[in-house]
């Protein structure tokens, strides 16, 4: 252990030498978090809408004010011209324009039914969405109001009978995206950071020549394997100490459940980011090629991991590839921790699966790096 703490001694000098990975290993993940943790926003809010009054009578004043009411929409414009409505929507203003009729407010008060025409520009798909889902969901809304006034107009003191479902959010009561978000950060952080550090680290080695000392020193190989890799592990522990520092008292993220759980699984994980970048060692001749070998491994985790994307709306085939995948287990683990407060007894499967992939992807990535040493 002499020698290999000699060697986790040299790669804290080198650490220390090199500003730039020094930059990449401290500031980098607090600027991933802040970026990502204000910019990677689900809630949709605010979506701009512009109206087309053909009727401009109370009626449809009424109807224009449920929306920005609703707090799901803005009022971008009110025009009276259909061909206004096109500026907005080919600009990008307004991804919603809806068009009210001539006449809505005199059918309504003679009990016709009105037709509302909604526009959406679906280049912006997802917002295109929710935007006319809510914009479905007031106009019924509306229609249930007026249909409540005229029967209770016609027969004072009535009482209609209806459902009224009693919400109760757990684990997110707020439903704010970004609880859901910070954590798989964390997880993202820190796959990036340990493969990155763990490749860069010994390429760059065979690109001073330095390897070649080190084969030729009195260290065998495990102890050379066990130095390299320590000092990364630490500095993984060391990421998820500012990360979490960063998630909860910087954008007010909770860790509900064990902190010393969180720091007692992650481990389970960084076993497969090390080996990963040990691999990627033995495959890389200088460190751009072990960067871009490292982008072969990180981009696919990231987007099969449900991290943004939920696996459950991925074909079929695409959902049995998620299960190789080790990114996807610790982000059940570590959401559990941090919006469930759940224990090791309902983390045990994920847990069990991050040992097998990491002892597995550790011990072969060891074993190739052995014999490139010999």
């Amino acid at each position: 252990m002499l020698k290999v703490g000699h060697i986790i001694r040299k790669e804290f000098i080198q650490l220390r030498r090199d500003r730039r990975m020094f930059f990449i290993i401290f500031f980098s993940p607090v600027l991933q978090l802040i970026l990502l943790g204000y910019a990677a926003n689900l809630d949709i809010r605010n979506i701009p809408v512009v109206f087309c009054d053909l009727d401009a009578t109370r009626t449809s004043r009424d109807f224009i004010a449920q929306f920005p009411a609703s707090g799901y929409f803005s009022l971008q414009a009110t025009v009276d011209r259909i061909k206004d409505v096109d500026a907005y929507i080919d600009r990008g203003k307004a991804p919603l324009a809806i068009i009210l009729p001539k006449g809505m407010g005199r059918k309504l008060a003679g009990r016709e039914s009105v037709r509302v025409q909604i526009i959406v520009d679906g280049a912006e798909s997802q917002s295109a969405i929710v935007g006319l889902n809510y914009a479905t969901m007031i106009g019924l809304k509306y229609s249930r109001q007026i249909l409540l006034q005229r029967l209770r107009s016609a027969s004072p003191g009535l009482s209609v009978p209806k459902v009224e479902p009693e919400v109760r959010v757990w684990y997110n009561p707020e439903l704010r995206s970004r609880n859901f978000m910070i954590p798989g950060v964390l997880a993202m952080v820190l796959m990036i950071i340990t493969m990155m550090l763990t490749s860069l680290g010994i390429v760059k080695e065979k690109e001073l020549g330095t390897m070649e000392q080190l084969i030729v020193s009195p260290v065998r190989p495990h102890e050379l394997i066990l130095g390299k890799l320590l000092p990364f592990f630490l500095i993984g522990l060391v990421e998820i100490t500012v990360v979490v520092a960063v998630a909860v008292f910087g954008f007010g993220v909770p860790v509900k459940g064990s902190i010393w759980l969180l720091f007692g699984l992650s481990p389970t994980f960084m076993l497969t980011t090390l080996g990963l970048g040990l691999f990627i060692s033995t495959i890389s001749r200088n460190q751009q090629q072990a960067m871009l070998t490292a982008a072969f491994f990180i981009i696919p985790q990231i987007i099969l991991s449900g991290f943004v994307f939920p696996i459950e709306n991925m074909p079929r085939l695409i959902q049995g590839l998620t299960y190789v995948v080790p990114l996807r287990y610790f982000l059940v683990i570590i959401r559990g921790l941090f919006l469930k407060a759940v224990g090791l007894n309902a983390l045990w499967d994920e847990t069990a699966a991050l040992l097998v992939f990491g002892l597995a992807i550790l011990g072969l990535s060891i074993l190739r790096f052995r014999k490139k040493l010999e």
